[in-house]
């Protein structure tokens, strides 16, 4: 049986993971890309290649864009005829920011499209795998109408009609992950200073970061103290951790890393001491960083 038809204009890793899985679910796909050849291997799958934006979009009700970000939208479709957009439902899964994503919605509905918004939760490799998710945001009729489609690159998670949602929870996850990655290659240097070796460290250092899930506690738990305020103190208190901020920051210095990183969490921890809530947990930090500009006692 053959299943919808979609068009996929953009085609990195991420839009060939789309197309390849799409046309492997029995789904008809037109693609198009800025540079034609990387086209070739969803092409020799089965998909047809477009020789321009225009024809791309005409050739399904559903257009999906994996591009670098909104701005490159705008180059790609900008030039189409005026109603060439009329009837489409356009789902964005770039990234940017949630302001830029409702700018996009705007347009989109101005040219009579309908606009839905994503953000692919996994890398490439995985997308349609049973690990995949996708956050969705916008018109709830729209996003309903091409789910079943949606649903072969991964479970969706529709948020809401604010369109900004699926780029705010998207980023959000950035936020953490390459923060993190940051910290990563900063813990690496830090040992780096002395001589060891980057493959001797990172085993035990890996195992921190795995740890870090049992380390906070229930998921649901810890989301509901930081909903409810809830900042008892424990082992883990806001004096504790925010001396050894400190003393990161002191061995950061010395071994003549940049210090950005360390200073910035050193920051959050003093502030934080500075409003008298030393004894709080951890997860008293929240309000800093909700208020940047101070914190009541």
């Amino acid at each position: 049986m053959t299943g919808a038809p979609a068009a996929v204009i953009g085609l990195g890793p991420m839009g060939q993971a789309m197309v390849r899985t799409l046309l492997g679910a029995g789904h008809p796909v037109t693609v198009w890309n800025r540079t034609a050849s990387r086209a070739a291997d969803v092409v020799a799958r089965g998909a047809t290649l477009a020789a321009t934006p225009e024809e791309a979009v005409s050739a399904s009700e559903l257009v999906v864009l994996s591009l670098t970000d909104y701005a490159a939208m705008d180059e790609v479709l900008g030039g189409l005829g005026a109603d060439a957009l009329a009837g489409k439902v356009l789902v964005n899964l770039s990234s940017d920011a949630p302001a830029r994503t409702r700018e996009a919605a705007a347009w989109a509905t101005e040219r009579g499209a309908r606009f839905v918004a994503g953000g692919v939760m996994v890398p490439a490799p995985m997308v349609g795998t049973d690990e995949s998710f996708v956050y969705y945001s916008g018109s709830r009729n729209s996003f309903e109408a091409c789910a079943p489609v949606l649903r072969v690159l991964g479970e969706p998670r529709y948020l809401g009609e604010d369109v900004g949602l699926a780029q705010l929870w998207y980023q959000a996850h950035l936020d953490l992950f390459l923060t993190t990655l940051a910290a990563l290659l900063h813990a690496v240097a830090l040992v780096g200073s002395v001589g060891v070796p980057a493959s001797a460290f990172l085993p035990d250092l890996l195992a921190t970061l795995a740890g870090v899930p049992e380390m906070i506690g229930d998921a649901a738990e810890l989301g509901r103290r930081l909903d409810d305020g809830e900042h008892w103190g424990d082992l883990s208190t806001v004096t504790m951790m925010g001396a050894t901020a400190h003393h990161v920051t002191e061995a950061s210095c010395a071994a003549g890393i940049d210090l950005a990183l360390p200073l910035a969490v050193r920051d959050l921890y003093d502030r934080t001491l500075a409003a008298g809530r030393g004894n709080e947990d951890w997860t008293s930090l929240i309000d800093v960083v909700r208020a940047p500009a101070g914190v009541s006692a």
